[in-house]
C-alpha cells in the first residue's frame, strides 16, 4: 500500500466562480440552485455533509435577472419573531426597490441551502454586485459557464506534459 496522497488535496482548496447574469438566459431559481451546488462543495470530488469544502461565488449584473410569470408583483417574503401576530410580509418589488436584485438572489441561494451550522459562513462566501464592477476580479479563476473549457484544457495540458516526458525519456536514452 502506498502511502501517496496524490491531488486530493485541490479538492479541498476553495476556488472562485464568476456568474454574469447579463449573458445568462436561465431564471432565479435555476442559477441559485447551481450557485447553492457551488457553495456547498457537491461538484468536488471530496463532498462530505461533515465538511464545508464549498466555493467562492462572485455575482455581478444582478439588475439583469430574470424572473418568470407575475412574480415580480405576487412573490412575497414571509418574516416572523415566533410572537403571536408577528407575521410579516414583503413582497419582492419592495425588497428590489429597498436592497436591490442582489437580495432577492442572496434569499434564493439561502433558502436552498441546508439548513445547519454550515449555512451562515456558505452564505459569507456568496459575493453579489449590481454592476458588472467588483472588488474580486483578480481572485477569479473559471467563469460557471466555462467548466467544458476549463477541464478540456486540462487534458490538453496533461497530454502535452505525458509527450514531454516521453521526449525527454528518448533524449536520455539518446535514441533521438
Amino acid at each position: 500500500m502506498s502511502n501517496q496522497l496524490g491531488k486530493a488535496g485541490l479538492g479541498l482548496v476553495r476556488t472562485w466562480h464568476h456568474v454574469d447574469l447579463s449573458n445568462e438566459n436561465r431564471t432565479l431559481g435555476r442559477i441559485a440552485s447551481q450557485i447553492a451546488i457551488a457553495l456547498i462543495g457537491k461538484h468536488k470530488p471530496i463532498t462530505h455533509e461533515t465538511e464545508d469544502a464549498g466555493d467562492y461565488v462572485v455575482v455581478s449584473n444582478c439588475q439583469y435577472l430574470k424572473v418568470t410569470g407575475k412574480k415580480l408583483t405576487d412573490k412575497t417574503y414571509w418574516s416572523h419573531t415566533t410572537r403571536p401576530g408577528s407575521g410579516e410580509a414583503t413582497p419582492m418589488e419592495k425588497i428590489i426597490r429597498d436592497f436591490g436584485y442582489g437580495e432577492v438572489l442572496k434569499r434564493a441561494v439561502s433558502r436552498m441551502l441546508p439548513k445547519n451550522r454550515y449555512r451562515k459562513q456558505r452564505l459569507e462566501r456568496l459575493k453579489v454586485f449590481d454592476g458588472s464592477n467588483h472588488p474580486y476580479a483578480s481572485n477569479i479563476i473559471a467563469w460557471a459557464d466555462q467548466h467544458p473549457l476549463v477541464e478540456k484544457a486540462a487534458k490538453e495540458s496533461i497530454i502535452r506534459e505525458k509527450q514531454l516526458n516521453e521526449f525527454n525519456e528518448l533524449m536520455k536514452q539518446k535514441k533521438l
